[in-house]
């Protein structure tokens, strides 16, 4: 019998409660009828507490091939399990433009549960009030809803040792059932001499109180860092964690915050700290790799094999600077190589991993390089002649992992090849295929852009559908969508654009622009519109496939002028304004261009909760008609009938009209209008 099936640990009290069939109720008597007077030790199980226990080996055994063992916040029953801490919603979100609404964080926080995360640090709730509503929002919905197989993560929120950050954090988290306040300060000499200005004893006391202060606010699950600690002093180090353990810290976080260490130095550095710390074995040690030197999986893995218990990684290694660790490649590195890592396991259903990757790699604006670890485009392409044949007689001659394995399908397994006659079916079977779970009201509008795609295309490749995908399904709330768009342009005058937008209740609003050229024309277009001025920070246009008829995507980075949106960075301590990334998927390259631009906006706009009400629209009490008689030659004769006032065009609002081959722009100018031509102008 399993030890797991006799011992069950209920979270959060950490006392052992009695679950074993009657027939080993004799075997187990002693810790039934004195649970406080068992020790366990996290990294070793002693068999001599029970009499005819089975043996370390074989509960370690049993254990790896059990499910993921009961939660308690400064304990892990089964020696081999290492949690994973997912800071993706946190660090990674620290990334330039990689912020998320409210709404995108709950649906990646969903996956990740679905996905088996043990902690998710769901963010900086003293950064701004938006993020402490999200990380509200979090511990609410997906802090108390287990996912399909019962799961249930901790939600974590992120707090500087002060007693502000530490209510903000305690004030988000405090709803979930398995809540936790992660608390830090640096310990380096750099840090503390030119960030701090703090002697080593003000810096021992601030962490040391501040543990003791969140503990007494009720929260139960505390995890401390020494930021920085990849370049502290080891004997410093070992004091201020040996402090914040007696304050109450179940778990302790060893960050390399600037990625400086390489492997064989972290996994020292763990395992001196397991030996030189007193009271460590009522803690659970932690790792949190930066990758400035590419080293992050690795330095993981190693603190990992030293004896720490809890890594810290993002899906996609997204976050500050070069990133963190992969989660995608720390999890399958300990899945592949199981046995050289001492038959460490993880709760991970890797199942997930794909479909994690392609949703925060949409939502958060930072796509994947084609080469990546485990999630690239390449990973699982072969194009080398060798390889190739190895490939048709063994898969296993060049792939250590099979794609299924992370929820990859490969394509045409299926056999269905969509175009203009597939119907609905055959598109969610193909969506199925790619690991994508979509009905209702989204498998309409994916199959409705399909059918647009398929008139013009006659075969429909998976990174078609999958562009598709990013194009309807990841996308923010809609508060401003595009309905149509005429553009012209070339060398013979200035770019025209026509936009006609639809608000969130329907309300059609058209307007007009010239530009450099049909993108530029067009985004001044949506925002003579939206009437909120921005700059576009990054702009990129990609071919999903091969082939002249190839969809397009864009990917565009945006910051608002006046009044964005701040937030204060978790290390520094600096307000820094957001930026808004935002994608958009079209056979059109100005098409998808400007959904790009509108997607991006959606999303500011959606961030501030701004209601197409609030918005001004100065067009909507004009009403012109306009009769042109135009001839060829110089002598133009133009009638313009203005129906209600001049109201629009005293806001700046100006008219556009091309005409065989001549861009013509009609301006208000003290009420007078202006006639300009793209080489010329006429009163």
């Amino acid at each position: 019998m399993a030890i797991t099936a006799a011992i069950c640990f209920g979270s959060p009290n950490p006392k052992p409660m009695a679950c074993a069939a009657a027939a080993d109720t004799a075997v187990f008597s002693p810790l039934i009828s004195r649970p406080r007077s068992l020790t366990l030790h996290r990294h070793c199980w002693n068999p001599s507490l029970v009499a005819g226990a089975p043996s370390p080996r074989s509960f370690a055994v049993r254990c790896s091939l059990s499910s993921r063992p009961d939660y308690i916040p400064n304990l892990i029953p089964d020696p081999a399990y290492v949690r994973i801490f997912d800071t993706t919603l946190r660090d990674g979100e620290q990334s330039p433009g990689a912020t998320m609404t409210s709404s995108e964080k709950i649906t990646v926080a969903r996956l990740l549960s679905r996905l088996g995360v043990d902690i998710i640090e769901a963010g900086f709730p003293a950064s701004s009030p938006d993020d402490l509503e999200a990380v509200r929002s979090i511990a609410m919905e997906v802090g108390n809803k287990p996912a399909e197989d019962g799961h249930l993560p901790v939600i974590c929120g992120l707090a500087r040792c002060n007693k502000k950050d530490i209510d903000a954090a305690w004030e988000a988290v405090r709803h979930a059932r398995r809540p936790r306040v992660h608390t830090f300060i640096a310990t380096s000499e750099i840090h503390m001499q030119h960030k701090l200005r703090k002697t080593r004893e003000e810096v021992v006391r601030i962490a040391r109180e501040m543990v003791g202060y969140a503990r007494r606010l009720g929260c139960e699950d505390i995890e401390f860092s020494p930021e920085d600690a990849g370049r502290s002093d080891r004997e410093f180090l070992y004091h201020v964690l040996e402090e914040v353990i007696k304050a109450g810290a179940t778990t302790v976080n060893i960050p390399d915050t600037v990625g400086y260490t390489i492997p064989h130095e972290f996994g020292q550095l763990i395992s001196d700290i397991k030996a030189n710390t007193r009271g460590i074995e009522n803690a659970i040690i932690s790792t949190h790799c930066q990758n400035d030197l590419g080293l992050a999986t690795a330095n993981t893995l190693a603190g990992a094999s030293a004896g720490a218990r809890q890594l810290e990684v993002t899906v996609n290694g997204i976050g500050e600077r070069a990133g963190n660790a992969s989660l995608e490649e720390v999890v399958m590195a300990i899945r592949c190589r199981k046995q050289t890592m001492g038959g460490l396991y993880t709760g991970i259903n890797t199942k997930h991993i794909n479909m994690a990757s392609k949703m925060v790699a949409e939502y958060s604006g930072l796509h994947v390089q084609p080469h990546k670890a485990i999630v690239g485009a390449n990973a699982f392409s072969h194009e080398s002649g060798i390889h190739q044949d190895g490939m048709l007689k063994f898969k296993g001659t060049y792939e250590i992992i099979s794609p299924d394995d992370i929820g990859l399908s490969r394509s045409n397994e299926s056999g269905i090849v969509l175009g203009k006659l597939s119907g609905r079916h055959a598109l969610k079977s193909k969506l199925t295929e790619l690991g994508y779970d979509i009905s209702g009201k989204e498998l309409d509008d994916v199959f409705k852009r399909f059918k647009e795609i398929a008139e013009k295309k006659k075969r429909v490749s998976d990174d078609d559908i999958e562009a598709l995908i990013s194009n309807e399904i990841f996308q923010p709330k809609v508060i401003w969508s595009l309905r149509d768009l005429q553009v012209t342009s070339g060398t013979l005058g200035l770019s025209t654009a026509t936009v006609k937008l639809i608000d969130s209740e329907g309300v059609e609003r058209i307007a007009c622009s010239v530009g450099t050229g049909p993108v530029h024309a067009a985004y001044e277009a949506v925002n003579n519109i939206v009437q909120v001025r921005v700059t576009l920070m990054e702009y990129s246009l990609n071919s999903v496939t091969e082939g002249i008829d190839a969809v397009a995507t864009t990917r565009v980075l945006i910051r608002a002028d006046h009044n964005g949106h701040t937030s204060t960075h978790a290390l520094t301590g600096e307000t820094l304004p957001r930026a808004f990334s935002g994608s958009g998927a079209d056979m059109d390259v100005v098409v998808s261009s400007v959904r790009a631009y509108i997607s991006a906006l959606n999303k500011m706009l959606g961030f501030r909760e701004i209601s197409p009400n609030e918005i001004p629209s100065p067009e909507r009490d004009m009403d012109l008609s306009l009769s042109l008689s135009l001839s060829l030659s110089k002598i133009m004769m133009i009638k313009i009938c203005l129906m209600k006032s001049f109201k629009a065009l005293r806001c700046g609002i100006y008219l556009m009209l091309n005409v065989y081959g001549c861009n013509l722009v009609f301006v208000n100018e003290d009420e007078r209008f202006r006639v300009v031509w793209w080489n010329e102008c006429e009163d």
